[in-house]
């Protein structure tokens, strides 16, 4: 670990290249519109009220709230508002979701020591490859397995060096605070059971351990220096399979912030290129849903216990959580809808009969073929029969959001604003996503979150950040 730290604490923001400054800029956008649109979540509100109800010093700002609370607690609760609507990014090859544990992390404890934006970049930069690196280590199937949540338990080591970063820690206070939030590495994938919250918390909570560790750190107190690779250490305890090389393979020659996928639907990543498969096949055939017999979806193997089983759950969810972790509702409501966004993931919509016996036709297997290039590559295949008896086959290798089919910077926007229309006023969107792109010129981020501050008296629609 040793190796990590060092190189993370040498780095400067003068190291990264522009592909790498401008993918800190669109990861932020996107986490930001996700988070915002998370909200009025009753998971979000839940949370909110418990850090505000906890008081303490007035450090960072809690998104969507006139709000202040010690950092650890805001990015408590904005984490788990950047989870709650499975908008936000996500990383295929150690299937986590960076963005909303990172920069949460980032904002709570930027706004708190005042750090300039080209700090803000550099943090959320280092955070999101250290988190990326130790996910691919455990290998994520391996570690599913063992019924853990990568994005949790890698979290909190990512979150700890954005915090320890932003807080100016050494290289040995960097060791301390990652030997300490391997200790508080939780999250389970229990929530499957029930559809249950506990997924939007995982983001949330690492954050929080993060930055607790890396105070606890600065005020002296030590962790062991062999966390990640020790006998009794975090990857050997999480999972059966592992690959250490992961951790520094291409370490300082590439960024994984530069790897990270945008979603464009509102649901589990599993299913997102399933979706894109069957969109495909309907829009450019004109298929009309009442005309289908039969859909089928071949997927990689480690999608199926996430997003496929059990089969009845999957055709019937009992609750928006559930819906967003079934392969065959999703491409329900992709078919009838024509797309899979926040609208598609509503108590109605579970509950509409047209899109539950459209997801009764939606069969779902595995192709072993697609598990040879997983995790690198997350592809799907789908099948369309007829009742005339005609049969349209599709294949999507790179879905929409990932590095090699990316959003472009106007459908980035267009996400953004569809997030937060009726949240933000419109002269607001417009100077947020000015200042975002010019976020590395900005000497105090308080400059971009006080842009955000709601003022006593004044209009309640203009949130904090």
């Amino acid at each position: 670990m040793e190796k990590l730290a060092s190189f993370y604490t040498k780095l400067k923001f003068n190291d990264l290249n522009e592909e790498v400054i401008n993918s800190a800029k669109r990861c932020t956008l996107d986490l930001l519109g996700v988070a915002i649109g998370g909200s009025n979540l009753p998971s979000s509100k839940k949370v909110v009220n418990i850090v505000k109800s906890m008081g303490g010093k007035l450090e960072s700002s809690v998104i969507a709230n006139d709000l202040k609370v010690p950092s650890p607690n805001a990015a408590l609760a904005n984490g788990v508002m950047a989870h709650g609507l499975e908008l936000d990014d996500v990383d295929n090859e150690s299937s986590t979701h960076p963005g909303a544990v990172i920069i949460p992390t980032a904002l709570a404890v930027a706004e708190k020591v005042e750090a300039s934006g080209k700090e803000f970049i550099l943090a959320i930069t280092s955070g999101y490859d250290l988190m990326l690196r130790i996910g691919a280590a455990l290998i994520p199937s391996a570690h599913y397995a063992r019924g853990f949540h990568p994005t949790a338990t890698c979290g909190a080591f990512g979150a700890a060096l954005t915090a320890s970063i932003l807080m100016g820690l050494d290289t040995n206070e960097v060791m301390n605070a990652l030997g300490i939030a391997g200790s508080q590495a939780s999250g389970l994938m229990e929530f499957l059971s029930d559809g249950s919250w506990t997924k939007r918390l995982h983001p949330g909570w690492a954050a929080h351990s993060g930055i607790i560790a890396s105070l606890l750190a600065k005020e002296g107190f030590t962790g062991p220096k062999t966390i990640l690779e020790g006998k009794h250490g975090f990857i050997k305890a999480h999972t059966d399979h592992y690959d250490m090389n992961k951790l520094i393979e291409g370490l300082g020659e590439r960024f994984l912030i530069n790897e990270v996928s945008i979603k464009p639907h509102a649901c589990c990543r599993y299913i997102q290129p399933a979706i894109d498969a069957v969109l495909k096949i309907v829009k450019e055939n004109e298929i009309n849903p009442k005309d289908i017999d039969e859909v089928i979806i071949g997927t990689v193997k480690t999608a199926l216990p996430i997003v496929v089983e059990p089969i009845e759950l999957k055709y019937k969810p009992r609750n928006i959580v559930d819906a967003q972790f079934s392969m065959p509702f999703s491409i329900s409501v992709a078919i009838l809808k024509g797309r899979a966004f926040i609208n598609e993931y509503t108590e109605e919509m579970i509950k509409n009969d047209e899109v539950l016996n459209i997801a009764k036709k939606v069969k779902v297997i595995n192709d072993p073929e697609l598990d040879k290039l997983f995790p690198k590559k997350w592809q799907a295949k789908a099948k369309i029969k007829l009742k005339n008896g005609k049969i349209y086959e599709s294949h999507v290798e790179a879905p929409k959001g990932d590095p090699e089919n990316p959003l472009t910077d106007k459908e980035l926007e267009d996400k953004f604003r569809i997030l937060v229309q009726g949240k933000l006023l419109e002269d607001k969107i417009n100077e947020a996503i000015k200042m975002i792109h010019k976020l590395d010129k900005l000497s105090n981020i308080k400059e971009f979150v006080h842009l955000f501050t709601i003022e006593e008296g004044k209009n309640r629609y203009i949130y904090v950040l």
